[in-house]
């Protein structure tokens, strides 16, 4: 496996961590209309980034399954910017300021990178 995607993974975790940490700020639970305020969020959290930061391990171990949550991460890198960027269009004022566009936008490029590494190293016996 790539050491190439090892850090590319680092990256976009670190964006994403960022941008949840911007998301507290922005109360994300209300845009999505997720229950339980920011202790229902936070409690979220404690999986998801149990999750990312295994899959960090495993992309460094070089396994299969490391592809896979590499998959998983790009995917929600794209997802991410892309429900922003809806919401921003449709009116809503969060994520407006210029490092919260900053952060989805830098998540989108390494988000893509990501995804293509992933799947070249997936596809290719």
């Amino acid at each position: 496996m790539s050491n190439t995607l090892f850090w590319i993974y680092l990256i976009n975790s670190v964006l994403l961590i960022d941008h949840e940490i911007d998301s507290a700020y922005w109360k994300e639970w209300d845009l999505f209309r997720l229950p339980g305020g920011i202790t229902g969020f936070l409690l979220i959290h404690i999986p998801v980034l149990f999750f990312v930061l295994y899959g960090l391990v495993l992309v460094y171990q070089q396994s299969y399954t490391g592809l896979i949550f590499s998959l998983v991460l790009s995917l929600s890198g794209l997802f991410a910017f892309t429900a922003h960027m809806y919401f921003i269009k449709m009116g809503r004022e969060e994520f407006r300021i210029p490092m919260s566009l900053f952060i989805l936008s830098a998540t989108l490029i390494v988000s893509l990178v990501q995804l293509i590494l992933t799947l070249d190293l997936l596809l290719v016996p």
